[in-house]
């Protein structure tokens, strides 16, 4: 204990010096922080940012940046719940919150981090099917950044953000998909047309109920048929005879000529 009071004592002396606040004295932005050490021991809470005084020989410090830094998890195989390959990667937003803490729990932070979040993403992909990682990616993101940040609070780390970016399927898998996708296409189209067939038909039987109701009105019918067509210039002269004399005209024809 005498020999560290002498020792800052000697570096308090060598600090009044002016030649030698070139190497006491550092500025320190505002996003960063400095984790002061006095003869290898902690001293205090983390300084900055503004000037930070030290003493020679005696003090020195270590930069942590406070800004929030992306991690590109690299792509992997992987295997899901219901045994199909894929290949996924992921995006991981994090910062520091505690440089001390930092300083003193991990060696490199962001290296360990990423690997962390490598064996998490394989372990939370096995743990959900196919369907799942492609349509309920939200609910993925928010299990990996809960695991992860669990996992980093210990080190003064804190997980912002976890985004899978992309998910990768082998080409068979993607051409049954397509497949499947294009008959729920077709299906869904022929639903449709269905279903406007039973719209149009009881549309139309509500029109014949209607035209039933006054006979002059299937009349009028006739006349307005008989305008569109001749509006568009042809020879073709159609003339509407009931359906009703049909039986008559054929009794009449059988009459009048009995090899018939």
């Amino acid at each position: 204990k005498m020999a560290r009071c002498l020792l800052i004592g000697l570096a308090t002396v060598v600090a009044i010096f002016p030649l030698s606040w070139f190497w006491c004295i550092t500025i320190l932005r505002d996003y960063e922080r400095a984790v002061h050490f006095r003869l290898g021991k902690l001293c205090g809470a983390a300084k900055g940012p503004g000037i930070f005084f030290f003493l020679p020989f005696v003090d020195e410090y270590r930069k942590v940046d406070l800004r929030i830094t992306a991690l590109d998890v690299p792509p992997q195989e992987m295997i899901t719940k219901d045994s199909v390959t894929t290949t996924v990667n992921a995006v991981v937003f994090i910062r520091v919150v505690d440089p001390n803490l930092m300083v003193l729990q991990v060696d490199d932070y962001i290296t360990a981090t990423k690997l962390l979040a490598q064996t998490t993403l394989r372990s939370v992909v096995g743990n959900n099917e196919l369907d799942e990682l492609l349509s309920q990616r939200h609910k993925i993101n928010s299990e990996l950044q809960k695991i992860i940040d669990k996992e980093t609070d210990v080190w003064g780390v804190k997980i912002f953000a976890t985004e899978i970016s992309d998910v990768k399927l082998p080409l068979s898998m993607q051409r049954a998909m397509a497949s499947q996708a294009e008959s729920e296409r077709t299906r869904r189209g022929k639903v449709i047309s269905a279903e406007g067939e039973v719209q149009a038909s009881k549309l139309l039987q509500r029109a014949a109920q209607t035209l039933q109701a006054d006979p002059l009105s299937i009349q009028l019918r006739y006349l307005h048929t008989l305008t569109q067509v001749s509006a568009e210039k042809n020879s073709t002269i159609i003339f509407p005879v009931p359906v009703d004399m049909m039986p008559l005209m054929k009794k009449a024809a059988n009459t009048g000529n009995p090899a018939m």
